[in-house]
């Protein structure tokens, strides 16, 4: 049965939910596996340890922008209509947004898609993270917090095509985008193999990266192949998160898609990677302050990431995959704010960290 035929017979909508459903589980079991974590990375890479959970970062985010670009060079996936590329998007927004999500992952000890996998494993903390973190998400989108949203992303503004594209800007194509890939796949090869082998670290780390990417091509081909028109998009958590949030709340509810399956299907997907690796344990909060702590963190990512763009996977890696500008701009935003927050919030751990990697002086007595 060709691709045409499957579309007739079950709708656009079925098929684009189905996969985002498989996606998701590929994308869950090996972010769980891997502990794939931007937070973390985030944090080794300010202490300067450049260790496992940067190796894993770096694994999955040079996958994905290297399969990806293959995809694009091999005329199998065209992202020029992603909404990433082809409309008009925020620099400020980009910016400001990405500086606040870095700051609340590091509250919340997890970005969104982390925060989802550790609910799936029996953490009541990011269960709770999560579901404020959507609230503030859809607020963002539509409610009480979209004035604000609207406004600072006015301050600055590029338009679409060429303008929100880094490959076309500097020049390079996708053939530059595509060694850049492999040069970051490299960096991470070298972290890999430095911090000592684990085979759910390369595993799960090119697992995650191709999940991405997965994402990408599924969408396309889909469009590629109905006769009504279909968004290409990419994996991402901050606009589903809303959108569960609304088709539970809300009636008539948000019609289904790739975005359906995609939060249910993370979620099986990091359930029984937990299950096979024996994780499943409940957890909770330990005190008042740390309560705090994660709520303001997850406010703040729902907003930041509504007003970025996208999460640390919607706009750090999908947006990231394809060279878009506000991406890029938000991808930074992230490691910057979270470096500064982790230092404000931990000077104590951040201090001994920096002291153990520095050189020790011998005096002579």
């Amino acid at each position: 049965m060709n691709p045409t035929s499957i579309l007739d017979r079950y709708g656009d909508s079925v098929v684009l939910a189905l996969g985002g459903l498989l996606i998701g589980v590929m994308f869950g079991f090996f972010a769980q596996r891997s502990k794939f974590c931007m937070r973390a990375a985030a944090i080794e890479f300010w202490h300067r340890k450049f260790g496992e959970k940067l190796s894993v970062w770096l694994l999955a985010f040079s996958s994905a922008v290297v399969v990806v670009q293959l995809l694009i060079l091999t005329h199998s996936l065209d992202v020029s209509t992603a909404r990433q590329l082809a409309t008009r998007g925020s620099i400020s927004g980009a910016l400001v947004g990405g500086l606040m999500f870095g700051a609340g992952m590091i509250m919340s000890r997890g970005c969104a898609s982390r925060l989802l996998i550790l609910s799936a494993n029996g953490n009541l903390r990011a269960l709770l993270s999560g579901l404020i973190f959507a609230v503030t998400a859809q607020a963002s989108l539509s409610g009480s917090l979209a004035p604000l949203r609207n406004t600072i992303s006015a301050w600055w503004t590029v338009d679409g095509g060429s303008s929100r594209d880094l490959l076309a800007i500097t020049g390079i194509g996708h053939w530059g985008g595509l060694l850049s890939g492999l040069v970051w796949f490299a960096a991470a090869l070298y972290f890999s193999v430095r911090s000592g082998w684990g085979f759910w670290k390369w595993v799960g780390g090119v697992g995650t990266g191709l999940a991405v990417a997965a994402g990408w091509w599924y969408t396309y081909f889909i469009s590629a192949s109905s006769f009504q028109p279909v968004q290409v998009q990419g994996l991402t958590f901050s606009g589903p998160s809303a959108e569960w949030l609304m088709r539970i709340l809300a009636s008539p509810a948000p019609e289904i898609g790739f975005n359906f399956g995609l939060l249910p299907g993370v979620f099986a997907g990091s359930f029984l990677g937990a299950w096979i690796g024996n994780d499943l344990k409940l957890e909770g909060f330990k005190d008042g302050y740390s309560m705090r702590r994660y709520i303001a963190g997850a406010v703040l990512m729902g907003f930041g990431s509504m007003l970025a763009g996208g999460c640390a996977v919607g706009a750090g890696m999908t947006g990231g995959a394809i060279f878009a500008l506000t991406a890029w701009v938000a991808l930074i935003g992230m490691w910057v704010g979270a470096g500064l927050t982790d230092r404000l919030l931990d000077p104590d751990t951040s201090r001994k960290s920096a002291t153990k990697n520095q050189p020790q002086t011998v005096l002579a007595t």
